[in-house]
C-alpha cells in the first residue's frame, strides 16, 4: 500500500471499478476496505481518513504491498482535496463511512459531529457531483452513504421494527447529525439525479472496534479487571449486526442495489444491554484460558456495576430488514452467539492493538462519561 496519489492504470488489466472509501482506516470502514479487496482484487481502492482518534492506520496493516490499494490522510470537509483526489483517481465509486459516531462524545461535543457527518458528507457530495458531471453523468457511478438505524429514534417495546419508511426522529446530536446527512444525500439524487444509495444499520460489533464502544470496552475492562459500567438498568435493547455481515450487505447494496434507494440492514439479534454483557462474562471467562490469559477475578460478573444513564438514552432500535432480503437476496450469516465468540476471540489475541489505545487522553473521556 503507498500513501500518496497515482493516475488511474491504463494497461489491458485495468481495475473495473475506482473506489473512493472514507473513514477507511475506522472500524467499520477498514473492514470494508479488507472486504472489498478480497471480493473485487481488480479494483482500484484509495482510503482517505483524517486519523482522528478512532482511525487507526494499523487496521490496515496486512494490506500494505497490495498495488491496488493506496492510503491518503486528509479531512472529507477539504473540497479542493477532495476534488483533486477525486479528478487524480478517476473515482467512480464513494463508500462514504467516514463520521463521528459515538452518542457519549456527541452529547459532551456536537460541534465536531456538526462539521463531520453533515458539512463533511456535503462536501463529497458536491464535489463528486461536480465530478460526475465532468465525466457526463454515468450512470454508473455510485456514491454510498452508511448511515445508522439511530436516526429513526426509539421504539415501545412491541413496536415493529424500523423500515425504510419510518419517520425520522433522532434523539441525540450524533443522530440528528447523521439523519441531516441522509436527508442531503436524499436530496442529491432527486434534485440532481445523482446515483446515491443509502444504508442504515444496526449496532454493529466485531474487530477494530475502538475501546469506547460497549462490547469492546466490556470485554477488555475484564481483562484488566475494571468496572463494566452499564447504564440505567441495563434494559435498553439493540439489535447487533456483525461487521463482515455488515461489509456484505453494502457490498450488495453498491453493486446491485437502485439508485436512490435506502436500505436497512439488521442482525435480527435483539438483546438488552445487561444480558449482552453477561453473555460477554461468560464467554471471556470460558475463552481466556485457551489463549494465555488469567482474569484478575474469579467471575468478570463481580464487575458489573450499574452507573446514571446517558441523556436522552434510546429504549429500544430494531430492524426490519426484509427490504433488503427481499430486492437483494442478502441476510447475516452470523448469529449473535458465533459473531460474539469471533469478537471475544480477536479481543483476546490482539492485545498489541488496544493496548495502545488506551491513552491518556481515553481514560480522562472514559472519567468524565462514567463518574
Amino acid at each position: 500500500m503507498t500513501t500518496a496519489s497515482s493516475s488511474r492504470p491504463s494497461s489491458p488489466d485495468a481495475p473495473q471499478r475506482c473506489i473512493l472509501i472514507t473513514g477507511g482506516a475506522g472500524f467499520i470502514g477498514s473492514n470494508f476496505v479488507h472486504h472489498w479487496c478480497a471480493a473485487h482484487p481488480g479494483d482500484r481502492v484509495i482510503v482517505l481518513d483524517a486519523l482522528t482518534y478512532a482511525g487507526n492506520r494499523s487496521n490496515l496493516a496486512t494490506l500494505d504491498g497490495n498495488p491496488n490499494l493506496i492510503f491518503v490522510q486528509g479531512d472529507i470537509c477539504d473540497a479542493d482535496q477532495v476534488a483533486a483526489l477525486l479528478k487524480s483517481e478517476s473515482i467512480d465509486t464513494v463508500a462514504h463511512f467516514a463520521a463521528e459516531s459515538h452518542v457519549d462524545r456527541s452529547i459532551l461535543g456536537p460541534g465536531a459531529f456538526i462539521q463531520t457527518n453533515v458539512v463533511g458528507t456535503f462536501t463529497l457530495l458536491e464535489q463528486f457531483r461536480q465530478h460526475w458531471l465532468t465525466q457526463e453523468q454515468p450512470s454508473d457511478y455510485r456514491f454510498l452513504h452508511v448511515s445508522t438505524d439511530e436516526v429513526y429514534g426509539s421504539l415501545a417495546p412491541d413496536d415493529p421494527g424500523f423500515s425504510e419508511t419510518t419517520p425520522f426522529a433522532p434523539n441525540s446530536p450524533y443522530s440528528a447529525s447523521k439523519a441531516g446527512s441522509d436527508h442531503l444525500v436524499r436530496a442529491y439524487f432527486h434534485t440532481y439525479g445523482l446515483p446515491t444509495l443509502i444504508t442504515n444499520c444496526s449496532n454493529n460489533y466485531g474487530p477494530f472496534h475502538f475501546p469506547e464502544k460497549l462490547i469492546p470496552l466490556m470485554i477488555i475492562n475484564m481483562l484488566l479487571g475494571k468496572p463494566l459500567p452499564v447504564y440505567g438498568d441495563g434494559q435498553n435493547i439493540r439489535d447487533w449486526l456483525y461487521v463482515e455481515d455488515h461489509c456484505r450487505a453494502i457490498d450488495r447494496v453498491m453493486t446491485a442495489g437502485a439508485p436512490g434507494e435506502t436500505y436497512n440492514v439488521g442482525g435480527n439479534n435483539e438483546v438488552k444491554n445487561l444480558d449482552l454483557v453477561q453473555t460477554l462474562c461468560d464467554l471471556v471467562q470460558d475463552m481466556a484460558p485457551t489463549f494465555g490469559w488469567e482474569l484478575p477475578v474469579a467471575s468478570p460478573q463481580e464487575l458489573i456495576q450499574f452507573v446514571k444513564d446517558r441523556p436522552g438514552h434510546d429504549r429500544r432500535y430494531a430492524i426490519d430488514a426484509t427490504k433488503i432480503q427481499r430486492d437483494l437476496n442478502w441476510e447475516p450469516e452470523e448469529t449473535l452467539e458465533t459473531g460474539l465468540q469471533k469478537t471475544v476471540a480477536w479481543y483476546l489475541s490482539h492485545r498489541d492493538w488496544w493496548q495502545p489505545l488506551l491513552s491518556e487522553e481515553y481514560q480522562a473521556y472514559y472519567s468524565k462519561v462514567y463518574t
